[in-house]
């Protein structure tokens, strides 16, 4: 059999065998880091350029040179012209082979102090922090929508179930704003992931430091990182368990989801109609006419299975993973990828179903035909006159017909208290979502104002 030839590359040559297998789909994931690695690049040279050491690295006027190249490379990746060959391997040798196109020598020299372990490390979490912005900001815009669901509908009643069975009254406000908390929770471990997201580790290189003075809490300023990573063996260690945890955040984000799909699934069967889904997010049948399926939500249902199978993929793959940069992290990036776009796409699905949801009231109250739902109620009505509760449980199950007819408006009207079907506080959550959006446009704006000075802008 005939040995392949070999395929020559910017490190070196690699058997073309060898090399398909290990550029895996880097090529094709890595267009999506392309700004990031060219602004990794651009505050590199800077600190570079800025380094008390002799001979100079970069002049001042060699380090324009590069940012104006990077600027180039930005504008091509956003119209759609940067490629990365299969000899680049990955992004961060194409824009360096890009820099040397422009630039000759002067573009060798970026990886000075570099290596591609410290350069994907930042890269990805540059990604990641302006996804999780975006994700924030989306998670935000479905809270205000179930919440404006729940104060249009507030007072509507609907049968709460335990086991699918009729439990005790609720409401359409009391089911479409939990939703909406269940979801503000969630966000509190989005922003664990965004504050181990929020370290540079741009620096470590290899993972053991380099001969050099380099300033990393520069490069950490420059690209408006909280700090800089301390210690670049942990810099390098870090890498895989960053998008981990993201995947473990969003895991809970696409269970909440899950969760409110198939409520919608079930509650929009023509058995229940407590809701009509909008026609215009569901599908067609290729051979009954009548048919309106709730595809989206079946499909938010697999992607949060298919999200806790990333989630739990990236653990597995760390899991014995000795110290320092190993090759398996290159399959982190895919998970990382896919499970943030799944995520996001997820969130802007749910806000159109809720913001378009029709609710039935009459389908609503009609459920309550089943006297069995009030029983509790009743049961609580007795204990206030005076028995106890063990005696009135019993009288009330013996008795169930005599609460046919019960008023369910008024069932709900009672519960006043905090959280309850007449004690919901939606404008606390409201607040609580736009401060979840402001804190994302901020941190957002900051970026961006952090980037515009590092590319000269």
């Amino acid at each position: 059999m005939t040995k392949p030839a070999d395929t020559a590359t910017t490190v070196g040559k690699i058997n073309p065998d060898v090399l398909a297998f290990t550029e895996g789909k880097d090529p094709v994931l890595d267009l999506d880091l392309a700004e990031v690695d060219c602004l990794g690049t651009a505050a590199h040279v800077t600190m570079l350029a800025r380094m008390d050491y002799t001979p100079t690295l970069f002049t001042e006027e060699q380090r324009v040179a590069v940012i104006r190249a990077l600027r180039e490379i930005i504008a091509e990746a956003r119209r759609g012209d940067f490629a990365i060959t299969a000899a680049d391997q990955d992004v961060h040798l194409a824009v360096e082979r890009r820099l040397t196109e422009r630039l000759g020598d002067l573009g060798k020299k970026v990886h000075t102090c570099r290596s591609r372990n410290d350069q994907v490390a930042v890269d990805i979490r540059l990604h990641v922090r302006d996804a999780l912005n975006a994700l924030d900001r989306e998670l935000a815009a479905l809270a205000h929508a179930l919440l404006a669901l729940a104060r249009a509908h507030r007072d509507v009643p609907m049968v709460g179930r335990t086991h699918l069975q009729p439990a005790m009254p609720s409401s359409v406000g009391m089911w479409a704003s939990a939703y909406a908390e269940m979801l503000l929770d969630d966000a509190y471990l989005l922003d664990a992931a965004y504050r181990v997201n929020d370290l540079c580790p741009l620096g470590s290189a290899a993972g053991y430091g380099v001969p050099l003075p380099i300033d990393r809490r520069l490069t950490s300023d420059l690209l408006g990182f909280a700090r800089p990573h301390h210690n670049v063996f942990y810099a390098s260690c870090a890498r895989g368990k960053d998008e981990a945890v993201l995947l473990a955040a969003c895991a809970q984000v696409m269970l909440s989801l899950s969760r409110l799909a198939e409520d919608l699934i079930l509650f929009s069967m023509p058995e229940f109609r407590y809701f009509t889904l909008p026609r215009d997010l569901c599908t067609g049948s290729s051979i009954m006419p009548q048919k309106y399926n709730p595809d989206v939500l079946e499909l938010i249902r697999a992607k949060a299975a298919l999200l806790i199978g990333q989630s739990t993929a990236s653990n597995v793959i760390l899991k014995a993973l000795p110290g320092g940069y190993n090759r398996d992290l290159q399959d982190t990036k895919e998970l990382y990828m896919e499970g943030l776009r799944v995520t996001r796409a997820s969130l802007r699905i749910m806000r159109l179903m809720a913001e378009s949801l029709t609710v039935n009231p009459d389908r609503c109250r009609a459920a309550f035909a089943e006297p069995g739902v009030f029983a509790t109620d009743r049961a609580l009505e007795l204990v206030a006159q005076g028995m106890p509760f063990r005696d009135a449980y019993h009288q009330v199950r013996d008795h169930l017909e005599d609460l046919r007819g019960m008023d369910p408006d008024a069932a709900i009207a009672r519960k006043t208290h905090l959280g309850g079907t007449a004690g919901l506080d939606l404008d606390a959550l409201d607040e609580r979502a736009d401060a979840l959006d402001r804190a994302a446009e901020g941190r957002q704006a900051k970026i961006r104002a952090a980037f515009d000075q590092l590319l000269d802008v």
